[in-house]
């Protein structure tokens, strides 16, 4: 989600309340950046309107996520991500952009045990 995503408050945001996280994830845990580019990104009235819709999507999916300035970064089962994915971009149409482009970055194995966000940003993290 563009540098609009500094819409709407959030410049950083995770889903408040977190399961602990097994000791290895399961197979099929996928770690997904969606980034979206509505044009507009909103309208008179609320600058970031598209985008801010596009992030009700993701708060609503029940799945761990991260705001950044950039893009949202979302974790999960992927039979779960990949339909997420779409409803992002879709709601942004949906809240009345003309057009949007989205970026998405994937990842996912086939085994159990693969990183999680925490796992590959916790050393980076004050």
């Amino acid at each position: 989600m563009s540098l609009a995503l500094l819409a709407g408050g959030a410049s950083f945001a995770q889903q408040p309340s977190q399961p602990p996280r097994a000791a290895a994830t399961p197979p099929g845990h996928t770690i997904a950046e969606i980034q979206v580019i509505p044009t507009p990104a909103g309208t008179a009235d609320n600058r970031y309107k598209h985008v801010d819709a596009a992030i009700a999507i993701i708060q609503a999916s029940g799945l761990r996520y991260e705001v950044h300035g950039l893009g949202t970064v979302v974790e999960g089962p992927a039979e779960r991500i990949w339909p997420l994915l779409q409803a992002i971009h879709q709601a942004t149409l949906e809240a009345g952009a003309q057009r949007t482009l989205s970026i998405i970055k994937v990842s996912g194995g086939a085994q159990a045990g693969g990183p999680t966000v925490d796992d590959l940003v916790r050393k980076f993290r004050k």
